[in-house]
């Protein structure tokens, strides 16, 4: 069986070294992988456009393909994949929406009555600036389109509203992404993620792990991609997962089938717990990052038999996991989500943590760094404190030029 993975990230990295676990032996392809798939697979650097990749899979003969990053879904490779006959996981681009427009979003968990945050939509600055001068603060102001994680500013005065509205409408620092804004009240509570395989009607949640998007300790900083996720989360209970089913994922597919939507993929819901319950800060339309290379160490199942099977509609009724924890803490480039420079040689002395790779490069069999997020070092224990404690002792043996972490992922999981 022949697999090909579509992205580059620390994400793609643990799908890859999950799906291995699955076929090992097979032939894997990362279009176009880092320094860490191309020891698990083969690296394609060289392709420009879905019309390639698609081309590519046609002519190595790909079995199944897994698309990692957002961007390619929202774009429509799935509709492209199969329209050529080839199997592919992930929503179509009709599907993809749900990340592609936080207007789409929004619009459409208010007509499915899903909770969340009450918001208005403006494509007009001067609207959206009025807006936000009547407006009562706290508030949070986020581009429509994809922004890599980065296009949602929480504002805490008037000032801070119209400076993100000025960076995102009329700067263009995302381009068009924020030609359309959404302005909306800010929860408060403690943020998590869920994800979901969904197959039509059918539903299968993941367990939850809560990231940490701030870039430095304390929840402060501009956001990221995320610095570091842990699961699962001890303040999350059953009642509450099957509150978020019912009242979150359910409608959600429902609300896409009335427009004639059909939903095939993994679906996750960033989710804020606040004192009136579970309420969806936004929805994602592939595996989080760096959730999963939390998740993916946990799951005691064959990762890829879940994946052709939420294909083929046919989910199981469930999921086995192992009872340790994970934390993963991302180390990256100083500067990141900012300025940053790369090029500089990363050296590695202690293996007992899993390794997940995003912003790496292998030259002459020297691994270098080659972007913001560098890696995603992964602790399994028997409970969360011994996780966290066995990740930082890691990061400890890794070694590289402007290296930065944070020093608190998983705390808030751990009690005093």
């Amino acid at each position: 069986m022949k697999i090909m993975i579509v992205g580059s990230g620390g994400r793609e990295h643990a799908l890859g070294w999950a799906l291995v676990k699955s076929f090992e032996g097979r032939d894997f392809y990362f279009v176009s992988g880092n320094g860490g798939t191309i020891t698990i697979g083969h690296n394609v650097e060289n392709l420009k456009g879905y019309d390639e990749i698609v081309k590519f899979a046609k002519e190595k003969e790909i079995d199944f393909t897994v698309v990692g990053p957002e961007k390619p879904l929202v774009s429509g490779i799935v509709d492209k994949f199969r329209e050529e006959g080839l199997s592919i996981f992930g929503p179509t681009k009709e599907a993809a929406q749900l990340e592609g427009s936080k207007a789409f979003a929004k619009e459409l968990m208010k007509e499915a009555h899903v909770p969340t945050a009450s918001f208005e939509i403006f494509d007009d600055f001067n609207a959206a600036k009025s807006y936000i001068e009547k407006n009562s603060v706290p508030f949070v102001v986020k581009a429509d389109g994809l922004a890599g994680g980065k296009g949602a500013f929480v504002c805490s005065n008037v000032g801070e509203g119209i400076k993100a509205l000025e960076l995102l409408m009329q700067e263009r620092k995302f381009g068009e992404a924020g030609d359309t804004v959404v302005i909306e009240d800010c929860l408060k509570g403690q943020e998590v993620s869920v994800h979901a395989l969904v197959s039509g009607d059918k539903i299968y949640q993941f367990m939850p792990a809560q990231d940490h998007k701030r870039a430095y300790d304390g929840d402060r900083g501009p956001n990221t991609g995320g610095m570091g996720a842990y699961a699962p989360v001890p303040f999350l209970g059953k009642v509450q997962l099957s509150e978020i089913k019912e009242r979150i994922f359910l409608p959600t597919i429902v609300g896409l089938e009335k427009r004639g939507i059909e939903y095939r993929g993994v679906l996750y819901a960033g989710l804020m717990i606040t004192q009136s319950g579970p309420k969806v800060l936004e929805f994602n339309v592939r595996f989080g990052d760096p959730e999963i290379q939390v998740i993916l160490p946990l799951l005691s199942e064959d990762f890829l038999e879940l994946l052709l099977r939420t294909n083929e509609g046919d989910l199981p009724d469930g999921i086995a996991w192992s009872d340790q924890s994970a934390v993963g803490i991302v180390v990256a480039s100083d500067g990141y989500p900012g300025k940053y420079e790369t090029g500089f040689e990363i050296v590695i002395c202690d293996n007992s943590c899993i390794l997940f790779h995003a912003g790496t490069r292998i030259e002459n069999r020297v691994l270098y760094t080659d972007g913001g997020r560098v890696l995603s070092v992964v602790g399994v224990d028997r409970s969360l404190k011994k996780a966290r404690d066995k990740t930082y002792k890691c990061i400890e043996k890794i070694k590289f030029t402007n290296m930065y972490y944070r020093k608190d992922i998983g705390n808030k999981g751990i009690k005093p």
